[in-house]
């Protein structure tokens, strides 16, 4: 309630904000906590069976009718104000990446030095597997111009956490411009994201992007849209 209390406050307060919240197959209340909530800026997107968020946020993004489409987990690890700090940069490149690794971060609430250790194995592993340039694909806030969220999110496959690494190579993929901005971010103890085993999935989805985009690639396809 607090997360959605501030997101509609923030939405009318700019007057210009449709606020989409998707709810995962949750088995919980949350279903029924958005549609009683009184936000006229506030709409529910709901899928049947959990399915990760990656599909989730395909779900969202499809549903958006703006014209720049913002990605935020929902325990607001960035606060919302950050988006401002992003919007800044839209009119430079097609997708702007909040960061938690830019000389201008700030990381109010670090994780366990373990969970921190671990992020920063995974961003080297995907640079080996050609994620290159960027020092920071996994922070759950995202700027991207409506109609490129649109079409990119259109074409992406993965269903869990690696959804990032998919839409940074798409988006290269098609000559969108791609940038990294410094935001504050603060640790969400209560995070379901395991260690061990999301960490495994998530690097062979890397593998299994990168071999599809090759494939692509090879047969000279453009992706659909």
């Amino acid at each position: 309630m607090p997360t959605l209390e501030e997101l509609a406050a923030w939405s009318e307060r700019r007057g210009d904000v449709e606020i989409v919240v998707v709810d995962d197959g949750s088995r919980d209340a949350t279903a029924a906590l958005v549609e009683r909530f009184e936000s006229t800026n506030l709409r529910l997107v709901r899928m049947p069976e959990n399915r990760g968020k990656g599909a989730a946020l395909r779900a969202g993004v499809a549903a958006s009718r703006g014209r720049a489409v913002l990605l935020s987990d929902v325990d607001l690890s960035t606060p919302i104000r950050e988006v401002d700090r992003l919007g800044a940069r839209l009119a430079e490149a097609d997708v702007v990446l909040g960061s938690r690794a830019q000389p201008d971060s700030r990381i109010v609430l670090h994780q366990p030095f373990w969970r921190e250790l671990a992020g920063k194995g995974f961003n080297l592993a995907i640079r080996v597997l050609g994620v290159r340039g960027f020092r920071d694909t996994q922070c759950g806030f995202k700027l991207l111009r409506g109609e490129v969220a649109r079409r990119l999110f259109a074409e992406m496959t993965v269903d869990r956490f690696a959804y990032d690494v998919e839409l940074v190579l798409l988006a290269q993929r098609r000559g969108y411009r791609v940038i990294e901005v410094g935001v504050e971010w603060r640790n969400d103890p209560g995070s379901r994201v395991r260690l061990v085993r999301d960490g495994v999935r998530m690097l062979v989805d890397v593998a299994r992007i990168r071999r599809r985009i090759a494939a692509l690639d090879r047969r000279g396809e453009e992706p659909p849209g």
